[in-house]
């Protein structure tokens, strides 16, 4: 069946309209993902670190955290990529999650929080904060397949869409501009709609497990064999020498920075280290290596350089898709190429919902039907799963609740304001 123009237009404007706000928060919140380590830099003065030219002693920040968390667990010990932020050491303690600040280069425990920026906009864009992962993963990537055909779409029913790269309206009616500026935005923007859809389309056969992808990219960890090794959990947080367990892992690997720890919970595990080499693009998980944290002999190693294709296709997805391939200019191209596209889902909201309020307006119909009650529905379950996850598996503070939730209100007034006052007074409905 051949589609026209006519229907183009119509796929097009159906997945920007009636699935507007769901779309929105998933571009919006992966925007807001690539720079949240920054944001965690801007608004959280205990993540600040001054950048040296040595490195502390792991052991030295590890008996410094003893210190302040005696019986604290670890879980995982992440070292920032970034030489202005604090490694991050996940601990647990009495079923409570931390993540504690310390300085790599002095050392220092400078402070912990429940949550951070970074982890709260990663989990939006990952899964909507939906109770059921799996659901709210598959939900947020089936929106890489809508980008695509979205952009797909415009392309067949714009004629001749290359003379209007450089092309803007601006003296003929806010409608005509705000046409204009979609259009232009929306050209310029197809090189990264396309690299977004082919990450999250990877994502969604990765999570789906077609052609066993997931087993293919997922290597298993090694277990370890002895005659006491069991179950039982354990805690290694204060026993471990990290320092020794860093110095094998870099020794094992030409050029390799051990940046990730992954501590064992359990007799029969190893410590797995991951970090970057001199292989580009592929982000820390194409490393692996793993310690027996007993005898401190490697039990199993991965390389970047020998990894298979499929293996190197899932780890380049990451950095890509992010923009942190490229250290903080590549996050700063991609921030701003997401407010880019996300501002093309609002710029098309109001064209599609003005030229629909005028068809309207002699019938005395509601400017937005009943998709608004869905988008609303829709945005209501998003809040109160965010809030269960906040309350039940972050802890977070009375402050941090605040917080969110005064960013949250201001965009619903402001969404209110644009899309239901100012539409109604564009099209003089009173």
């Amino acid at each position: 069946m051949k589609l026209s123009k006519k229907k183009l237009f119509k796929i097009h404007s159906w997945i920007g309209t009636k699935l507007s706000i769901l779309f929105f928060i998933v571009c919006f919140s992966g925007t807001m993902a690539t720079l949240s380590h920054e944001m965690d830099w801007l608004f959280i003065s205990e993540i600040r670190a001054k950048p040296q030219e040595e490195f502390a002693s792991r052991n030295t920040i590890i008996s410094n955290l003893k210190k302040q968390y005696p019986n604290a667990q670890i879980s995982y010990w992440m070292r920032a990529e970034e030489p202005y932020l604090c490694d991050i050491i996940y601990t647990k303690e009495n079923g409570k999650q931390t993540y504690v600040f310390a300085n790599p280069y002095t050392g220092k425990i400078q402070g912990n929080a429940n949550l951070t920026f970074q982890r709260f906009f990663r989990d939006l864009h990952y899964f909507l904060f939906m109770p059921f992962y799996q659901f709210g993963y598959l939900v947020v990537l089936s929106f890489a397949f809508l980008l695509l055909i979205s952009f797909l779409t415009a392309l067949f029913f714009y004629k001749k869409w290359w003379r209007k790269l450089f092309k803007l309206e601006t003296k003929k009616g806010p409608l005509v501009f705000f046409r204009s500026l979609h259009r232009l935005v929306g050209l310029w923007s197809i090189p990264f709609s396309i690299l977004f859809s082919a990450t999250g389309i990877w994502y969604f056969v990765e999570r789906t497990n077609i052609a066993d992808v997931r087993t293919a990219v997922n290597p298993t960890s090694p277990k370890l064999e002895y005659n006491n090794a069991n179950n039982d959990s354990i805690n290694l947080t204060y026993t471990i020498d990290y320092d020794r367990i860093v110095q094998i892992a870099q020794k094992t690997i030409p050029y390799f920075n051990a940046e990730g720890i992954n501590i064992p919970n359990t007799k029969n595990e190893p410590v797995y280290v991951r970090g970057n080499s001199d292989v580009p693009l592929v982000r820390q998980r194409a490393n692996r290596v793993y310690i027996n944290p007993y005898n401190y002999k490697v039990v199993k190693l991965q390389n970047a350089k020998n990894i298979s294709n499929i293996m190197w296709i899932n780890d380049i997805a990451d950095p890509l898709h992010f923009g942190y391939w490229g250290g903080l200019t590549t996050k700063i191209i991609w921030f701003f190429i997401g407010l880019g596209i996300s501002s093309l889902i609002l710029t098309g909201i109001w064209i599609t919902l003005k030229r629909k309020a005028l068809q309207r307006k002699k019938k005395h119909a509601p400017i937005l039907g009943k998709w608004k009650f869905i988008n609303w529905g829709i945005y209501i379950l998003i809040m109160i799963s965010m809030y269960v996850q906040l309350v039940y598996r972050y802890h977070t503070s009375f402050k941090g609740i605040l917080i969110i939730s005064c960013g949250s209100l201001l965009l619903l007034l402001l969404t209110y304001y644009i899309f239901v006052h100012r539409l109604k007074k564009a099209v003089n409905i009173k």
